[in-house]
C-alpha cells in the first residue's frame, strides 16, 4: 500500500477556490504565525511509553479526570503527550479547536479531507488555519475520488457507505495516528445513543493510542455559550439545518427538532462513519 499523504495546508488562499462567508474569530493580541514558522509541541512526560503503560495510564486519567473542566483536561493530555497529542476536528464547530489552541497554542489539529466535504467544510478548515494558533494536518486516502470510482465503481457511498468510511475516513485516520500517542475529539454524551457511555479518557486499542474527549460531558447549550462567549469560528452550515456535518452525499439537512443525526446517512440503519466505535 503507497503511503498515505499528510500534508501541512499552506497558504489557504492557495488551496480554497471558494468565497465563504465565516464568521471570523474575534482578534486577538498577535496574529498566529504562517504554517511554515510554527514549530511542534515539545515532549510530554510519557513520550517513549509502552503500549501497556498507555493502557493503565488511560484507565487512571478516565477516573482522576471524569467531571473534570474540559480545560483541565487538555491540559493534563498536553502535560503528558506534548508533540505526540493530535486534536480531530471535522470542521463543524471549533470548541475543541479553540480551547486547545489556548492551552496548547501550535497543537497539531488533524482534519480528514475525504474527497467529498461541502465546500462550506473546506472553506472552515482554510479559516482556522488562517486565523487560530493550530498547525492544520490535512489527511486524505491514499487514493482519489476518481481513482476509487475507477477501481470499485461510482457512488461506493451509496452502494457500501461502510466501505466507503472505511477507506476514505477509517483507515486514513488510523495510519495518520501512528505519529501520536494520543488524540483528542470533540465527542459528546449527548450526541447520539451509541455515545452515552463514552469515557473521557480511554485506551484506543483499534488506533493503539489514547483517546481523549475533552468535552464529554458537554449539553448543546454548553456548547452554544461557549461559542457565544467567545466568538468561536463554526462551519456556517450548522445555521442552514445541518445540526451535524459530514461529508456531502450522506448529509442531508434535518427538519426543526429532530434527532441531530437523523440526516447521516438517512434512509439508513447506518449513524457512525466508524471513526468512534
Amino acid at each position: 500500500m503507497s503511503a498515505l499523504p499528510v500534508t501541512v495546508l499552506p497558504d489557504p488562499s492557495v488551496i480554497s477556490g471558494t468565497s465563504l462567508s465565516i464568521t471570523p474569530l474575534r482578534p486577538r493580541g498577535s496574529r498566529p504565525a504562517p504554517p511554515s514558522e510554527r514549530r511542534p509541541l515539545p515532549a510530554g512526560r510519557l513520550d517513549g511509553a509502552s503500549a501497556e503503560t498507555l493502557v493503565e495510564v488511560a484507565r487512571q486519567a478516565n477516573r482522576d479526570l471524569e467531571g473534570r473542566p474540559a480545560a483541565e483536561v487538555l491540559r493534563w493530555a498536553i502535560d503528558a503527550f506534548g508533540g505526540r497529542l493530535c486534536v480531530t476536528s471535522s470542521m463543524q464547530d471549533m470548541v475543541l479547536t479553540h480551547l486547545a489552541s489556548a492551552v496548547a497554542p501550535g497543537v497539531d489539529v488533524v482534519f480528514l479531507d475525504t474527497g467529498y466535504h461541502f465546500a462550506e467544510t473546506i472553506g472552515t478548515r482554510d479559516a482556522v488555519e488562517a486565523t487560530m494558533d493550530v498547525r492544520v494536518i490535512n489527511v486524505r486516502a491514499p487514493q482519489t475520488v476518481a481513482e476509487q470510482d475507477a477501481t470499485l465503481g461510482a457512488r461506493l457511498h451509496d452502494r457500501n457507505p461502510d466501505l466507503c468510511c472505511q477507506l476514505r475516513k477509517v483507515a486514513p485516520l488510523a495510519r495518520a495516528l501512528e505519529s501520536y500517542d494520543a488524540y483528542a475529539t470533540g465527542v459528546r454524551r449527548v450526541d447520539s445513543p451509541v455515545r452515552a457511555l463514552t469515557p473521557v479518557v480511554q485506551w484506543d486499542a483499534k488506533k493503539q493510542a489514547v483517546k481523549i474527549s475533552p468535552l464529554v460531558n458537554w449539553t448543546d447549550a454548553d456548547v452554544d455559550a461557549y461559542i457565544e462567549k467567545n466568538n468561536v469560528l463554526v462551519n456556517p452550515l450548522l445555521d442552514d439545518g445541518y445540526p451535524s456535518v459530514g461529508c456531502a452525499p450522506c448529509t442531508s439537512r434535518v427538519a426543526d427538532g429532530g434527532d441531530v443525526r437523523s440526516g447521516r446517512w438517512a434512509g439508513r440503519a447506518k449513524s457512525e462513519c466508524g471513526l468512534h466505535v
